[in-house]
């Protein structure tokens, strides 16, 4: 079955949370979708695998079809991607695939925007694709469904280096390697300080660790310098965001008009969220639950908001807080799509200006060299679910491709291999150390 050979050749959502492609596989669905939006400011790998792979992303897109019996298969693509488009559109009609074509707005690429975007349906408030009959994956995803099926399992990624180094590029890398040895090889920084935003600018993390290592849902890299706009936004402690919001919050609700899950019908406030700081003591009782739905896209705090204030984080403790406390929201009324939806769109050039980073714009061709880095340090959770738990012994000597740690029978979660050969120099709860 499909389905096991994707657990066993450790096959997670390339693009996201890492869920396992395998619980997917398994499901009966109508419509299977592939999602090449990608909508983070100056990542481009997306792009990138669809120039490079259009044969094996819609081969292995075929396969993920068969498995879950779906009748239609869609390909959710900007339609500025030209260049990816011709690659992708003969590969797809062979299979009957339709194009989806989508402006380059963010976040075009959220998976409650695909499923609408592309078969008019609203998933169900706190839901997911599959209750509305869609299975979602990204491309490089259905690219590493395609290599599992020849008995390749996932020991590299394909990511975006950019920003603030001197060859800006996308490539394969093998799974491990720290962030230092894959921006020496992109050709250094090109500025003395700098921090690392991890994945993208909007929705993934920050960090000044060099050290901490790629793995299956790494999407990139990009460099900015220390005192940017941006970094100092990101960098306050989660006290002063909320001492900044609780004094300067005038209850706009720009941030809610501008709520791409707002604008779709769900019932995400983030400035009813906002009010909760005004209580002293915000906590379980207290935070508004119009933050339960919020997807963390980022629009409100780096876009929509005038005095420059945190509504998403807010919302990240409201979810936090009320989910420790066993609350779960029940959205009242029907969804609804808002009637200004459409006139509230984001255009990605005007979010670069807003985030200041439209100088860091700039092309990331493929580059065929891939990193050989002495050792790698393999994380044993890189999915959705439970840390893998190890196979094999300190001092073993492994092969590129090689099982390191694998889940229990009902454990979710997928098998982690050795992305290099070498010896097993150490095994923490954490991570598996490979030295060649």
């Amino acid at each position: 079955m499909l389905s096991e050979t994707l657990k066993e050749m450790g096959v997670v959502g390339a693009g996201g949370a890492g869920f396992p492609t395998h619980v997917k596989a398994d499901s009966k669905v109508e419509f299977l979708l592939a999602n090449g939006a990608e909508c983070e400011p100056l990542l481009h790998k997306d792009f990138e695998i669809m120039c490079q792979y259009p044969a094996e992303i819609c081969a292995g897109m075929e396969l993920m079809r068969q498995s879950t019996g779906a009748a239609t298969g869609k390909f959710g693509i900007k339609e500025k991607n030209q260049e990816a488009i011709h690659a992708i559109q003969p590969e797809a009609s062979k299979y009957g695939y339709e194009l989806v074509l989508l402006g380059d707005f963010y976040p075009s690429g959220d998976e409650y925007e695909l499923v609408y975007s592309a078969t008019g349906r609203l998933i169900p408030a706190g839901g997911i694709p599959l209750h509305v009959g869609c299975v979602v994956n990204n491309v490089e995803t259905f690219y590493n469904v395609h290599q599992a099926q020849q008995g390749k399992p996932v020991t590299h990624k394909f990511l975006t280096v950019t920003g603030c180094v001197g060859k800006p590029q996308s490539l394969w890398v093998p799974v491990g390697i720290t962030f230092r040895e894959l921006i020496a090889h992109c050709g250094g920084a090109t500025v003395p300080e700098y921090a690392i935003f991890v994945s993208g600018l909007m929705m993934g993390s920050f960090t000044y660790d060099a050290e901490d290592v790629v793995t299956k849902t790494t999407g990139g890299l990009i460099l900015l310098p220390r005192d940017h706009y941006l970094i100092t936004r990101k960098d306050r402690p989660i006290e002063a965001m909320n001492r900044i919001g609780k004094s300067a919050c005038d209850q706009c609700s720009y941030c809610t008009e501008f709520c791409p899950r707002f604008l779709l019908g769900y019932d995400v406030q983030p400035h009813k969220v906002m009010r909760s700081l005004g209580f002293t003591l915000t906590g379980s009782s207290n935070w508004n639950q119009s933050g339960e739905l919020c997807c963390a896209c980022g629009i409100c705090t780096l876009y929509a908001c005038p005095e420059e204030l945190y509504p998403k984080e807010a919302c990240d403790q409201a979810k936090v807080s009320l989910r420790a406390e066993g609350i779960k929201f029940v959205q009242q009324k029907p969804v609804k799509v808002h009637p200004m939806k459409e006139y509230r769109r984001i255009p990605l050039s005007m979010l670069r200006q807003r985030l200041k980073v439209d100088d860091y714009e700039q092309e990331t061709p493929f580059a065929a060299a891939i990193p050989e880095p002495a050792q790698v340090r393999v994380k044993l959770k890189q999915h959705t679910g439970v840390p893998a738990t190890p196979v094999v012994q300190k001092g073993e000597r492994v092969a590129a491709g090689q099982a390191l740690a694998r889940m229990g029978e009902k454990q979710l979660g997928a098998t982690i291999h050795s992305s290099i050969e070498g010896t097993v120099k150490d095994i923490t709860k954490d991570a598996i150390e490979i030295w060649r």
